[in-house]
């Protein structure tokens, strides 16, 4: 077997079937509303690797302190010879853990970006010739059908990206998850926790206006993919915690009253002055909350590991 293969699960088409429906979906819903995965064309995720290195976004910087530290304790706790990892992205923090775990044999990367997984996938088989990386072309909150690998099999979901999902899509997403583990395998998820609210409110608005070309960039890419004509100078970036519900929305607001057009959709759109577009949901957690999630999707909470200031979190849980 080649030592790098590649699965397209999602039909070409997709991605831009998913967009058409999320954004007649969401525009036309009262609030407006638009998920977050549409940030992520390739201008999108170079400026939301630039807002990893910003000193008020402290998320990626305390989950690799965590893989840094405790590769080694999840390689003992699971003895896995399968890594999955939902969102794979350019698999970088990933590597505290190939490196740790020392038994194994197969990277299953998902995501829906085939460049992002042929760059990361052809760099870690020409560091690392023995592994098999097998990457799927997929969606991860929909069902996935994992190539015949050997177990046991750990399924890593990083970055905190379960915040972005809404606690009936948690449930469903955490449901999917448990059906793709077998006796002895287990799901590392990472999980942002419940903090001050300035600290939370500086991670999403910071003083460089880096987040904000982020959250301005999701109307590019409907500008771009379905010839609407947002002006993104139009709006402006806000980023509130809802206290009541415990999770960060990033928003934006527009500036005067105004009719957006989007061609593509036979769509016209009214927004009136202050009115705001929801783009981001991000959920923080608390350990107990993690434990009843995963107890509900019929999985046990096994370890639960912090950086050193209890910013972040990744839980290790098994199929019960």
């Amino acid at each position: 077997m080649s030592p790098f293969q590649i699965t397209r699960t999602l039909p070409e088409d997709a991605t831009d079937a998913a967009l058409r429906a999320d954004v007649l979906d969401g525009l036309t819903s009262i609030p407006k509303t638009l998920p977050p995965k549409w940030f992520y064309d390739a201008h999108g995720s170079d400026l939301f690797e630039r807002i990893t290195a910003l000193p008020e976004y402290y998320p990626t910087r305390a989950e690799r302190e965590i893989l840094k530290d405790r590769a080694g304790d999840i390689a003992a706790a699971t003895g896995a010879r399968t890594l999955v990892e939902l969102g794979s992205g350019s698999s970088e923090k990933t590597r505290y853990l190939i490196d740790a775990l020392t038994s194994l044999r197969g990277y299953v990367p998902v995501d829906v970006s085939e460049s992002a997984l042929v760059q990361a996938g052809q760099a870690l088989v020409a560091e690392r010739p023995d592994l098999d990386v097998h990457a799927l072309i997929a969606d991860f909150t929909g069902a996935l059908a994992l190539p015949d690998t050997p177990g046991p099999r750990l399924v890593a979901f990083l970055g905190g990206t379960i915040g972005n999902l809404l606690p009936a899509e948690r449930a469903t997403f955490l449901a999917s998850v448990r059906a793709l583990l077998s006796p002895g395998d287990a799901l590392l998820l990472g999980t942002d926790l419940v903090k001050d609210e300035r600290v939370l409110v500086r991670a999403y608005d910071d003083a460089a206006g880096v987040t904000a070309a982020f959250n301005k960039n999701v109307l590019a890419v409907i500008n771009r993919e379905l010839g609407a004509d947002f002006e993104p100078e139009a709006f402006d970036h806000v980023a509130l915690w809802n206290a009541e519900r415990e999770w960060i929305e990033m928003r934006l607001r527009a500036r005067t009253a105004q009719t957006v057009k989007v061609p593509a959709l036979d769509l016209a759109v009214d927004f009136a002055a202050g009115e705001e577009l929801r783009t981001e949901v991000s959920a923080k957690f608390r350990e107990d909350g993690v434990r009843a999630e995963l107890a509900a999707a019929g999985m046990e909470l096994t370890h639960w590991w912090t950086d050193r200031e209890r910013r972040f979190a990744l839980s290790l849980a098994a199929a019960r």
